[in-house]
């Protein structure tokens, strides 16, 4: 049995891991409500993004387990990005890290070619980053952002034609069951072929 003062720490306990898990809950809420009129895709395009030209993008293209799903489609925001160059590899200079303005929009292509909103991602360039006095990737919340580069010995190409970037996806209209910041999706799928 409980004393009075276990009873107690267990409360707090629970109450200081919830504290975290409802304000990142509220930040993903206020990504939604912000990101809410890119639904329609028609919006997304007179606001400067343009969809990446590679497609949509699948675990199993990128070399890694088909059972992780996919990221779909990016509609990216060049400017928001802060784009200098295409190639060899895209890259910039951007520093953007609220997800309320995201520079990046996932969607999932459906069999009638339309495309339905699944979430969103900011990322900006570890060269731009570092270069502007920052040594630890950005935070959403107690979110830290993933580290993204090409690994040469997988095959595909992890980092999507990027240079090293730090960057973080919110599935705000998908649930994705690995995990709302998780990068692929097994609830979102691209079409064969």
């Amino acid at each position: 049995m409980k004393t009075m003062g276990q009873a107690a720490l267990a409360a707090v306990s629970v109450f200081a891991w919830a504290i975290p898990a409802m304000a990142d809950q509220h930040l993903i809420d206020a990504v939604r409500d912000a990101s809410a009129k890119y639904k329609d895709v028609a919006v997304a395009l007179a606001d400067g993004f343009v969809p990446d030209p590679g497609g949509c993008i699948s675990a199993a293209a990128e070399g890694l387990p088909a059972d992780l799903g996919a990221m779909g489609i990016h509609y990216i925001n060049p400017a928001r990005l802060g784009i200098t160059e295409f190639k060899p590899r895209v890259t910039g200079e951007g520093l953007n890290t609220d997800l309320s303005m995201p520079s990046v929009l996932l969607y999932e292509p459906q069999a009638d070619g339309s495309l339905v909103l699944a979430g969103v991602e900011n990322l900006v360039f570890i060269k731009a980053w570092e270069a502007a006095g920052n040594s630890a990737p950005p935070k959403f919340g107690d979110q830290e952002w993933d580290m993204m580069a090409e690994d040469p010995a997988m095959d595909g190409d992890q980092a999507h034609g990027f240079e090293p970037h730090y960057d973080l996806h919110v599935w705000t209209e998908r649930t994705n069951p690995s995990g709302v910041f998780t990068p692929f999706n097994a609830a979102v799928t691209c079409p064969a072929g």
